[in-house]
């Protein structure tokens, strides 16, 4: 998810790409201005005969994501006050494109640059996200922090589509901003994720799971077995996955979608019905997908099952190392785990039903810390989750009621 520095970062994103295709060696342009103001204040700033070519960028409306908007679970308990999580703030970013220019037919073909420019992009990919926030002109007040406003990491990718705006729309618009009108084009940008940075509460886990789904497959299914049927892997597990496989070289393909990362296993044990494998080391944690591909000794697929889904579990491996310090803000705890959280990621701390966030993830470490409120002296149960996968808790099912025994952390 990103910080509240993601719809400056979205503005700050198309402001570069803009700079770049209307300043590029090749462009009849010439020098071109690119700005992100309100009208008024390019209006102020004069355009005469001797006016540089200028784009300009305006975020005019911000709107909720209709299909984000109800996505999450209620953000607060029936006490109006507990906070149970936080969920998403899912936003549209409307945006003018207005060119400005002194001389025949400049406006006009600033204009078209820049709308090429949108048509030919109408996804951002992340690695432009990120090569853009991190190559921001020192003109940018916040050149320094957007990088870390987290818009590249974000699950949604960032697409643009033209708005149609009908002439009394469009007038309605011009005549609120009190400035003359300028060949104009409206597009949208969706959509933008913003994550509180509260703290919130997380439940308990069910202790049993009784569900069971028949469906009539379409392509051949295979089924993933844990050891001890836990719900998720953590490291060092042996993944079973049992099915149909026709003789042939076996692969399995392991993939994250959120990390961008595709791996590629081969089975240590391979048999008609069932194939294993153990989890390669430093694999992130988070949810995977996973398929299994047959094929012959020329390379040639034979079959590909039907994609199941594999979460993988962190550890904490020092509980009782762990440290919570008093600060001005409250009680940060700092822990270490297992595997490495990977930059970009999204880690969370619960202690008890005290969760908070952990700072921005941005190198490969297997230390995080967690900034509490004050927290009262005690012993905790801990849990933490990485991109939505909690690591596993000690349960002794013979005490009656069933007790938690750890890990647990003392603050």
């Amino acid at each position: 998810m990103s910080t509240a520095l993601a719809i400056s970062g979205v503005t700050a994103v198309l402001q570069y790409f803009l700079n770049t295709v209307c300043n590029a060696p090749t462009s009849p342009l010439g020098g071109v201005s690119v700005t992100a103001l309100a009208p008024d204040l390019v209006q102020s700033t004069g355009n005469g005969n001797n006016a540089k070519p200028q784009v300009n960028l305006f975020l005019h409306q911000v709107t909720p994501n209709a299909a984000w908007r109800n996505v999450a679970l209620p953000s607060v308990g029936p006490d109006g006050s507990t906070r149970l999580g936080n969920p998403p703030l899912a936003l549209d970013l409307h945006y003018l494109l207005t060119a400005y220019a002194s001389e025949d037919t400049q406006a006009e073909a600033l204009l078209g640059f820049g709308i090429l420019m949108l048509h030919d992009n109408p996804v951002i990919p992340r690695d432009q996200v990120n090569f853009a926030l991190t190559h921001l002109p020192t003109t940018n007040p916040l050149h320094t922090v957007l990088s870390a406003s987290g818009l590249a990491d974000q699950i949604e990718m960032l697409k643009v589509t033209p708005a149609k705006m009908g002439r009394e729309e469009m007038a309605w618009v011009w005549t609120a901003l009190k400035s003359d009108y300028r060949p104009t084009f409206a597009f949208d940008v969706s959509v933008v994720l913003m994550q509180s940075p509260l703290t919130s509460s997380l439940s308990l886990p069910v202790l049993s799971q009784n569900i069971a789904v028949q469906v009539g497959p379409t392509a051949p299914t295979v089924q993933v077995v844990l050891p001890g049927n836990e719900p998720a892997a953590v490291p060092g597990d042996t993944i079973t996955v049992t099915g149909q496989f026709v003789t042939g070289t076996t692969k399995v393909l392991l993939a994250n979608q959120l990390l961008r990362t595709n791996l590629t296993v081969t089975p240590t044990t391979a048999a008609a019905t069932s194939i294993s494998f153990p989890l390669p080391a430093n694999t992130p944690a988070g949810s995977y997908v996973l398929s299994v591909t047959v094929t012959n000794g020329s390379g040639v697929v034979l079959q590909s099952t039907a994609p199941v889904s594999l979460s993988l579990a962190p550890t904490i491996t020092s509980p009782a190392t762990a440290t919570a310090v008093a600060n001005a803000s409250g009680t940060l705890v700092t822990i270490t785990c297992s595997p490495q959280a990977a930059p970009g990621q999204a880690a969370y701390l619960a202690l008890g039903s005290a969760q908070a966030p952990s700072a921005a993830i941005t190198a490969a470490t297997s230390t995080l810390s967690f900034q509490f409120p004050t927290l009262a002296h005690g012993s905790y149960l801990a849990r933490l989750t990485v991109d939505g996968v909690t690591s596993p808790i000690a349960i002794n099912f013979t005490a009656k009621p069933p007790q938690f025994t750890g890990p647990f952390i003392t603050v």
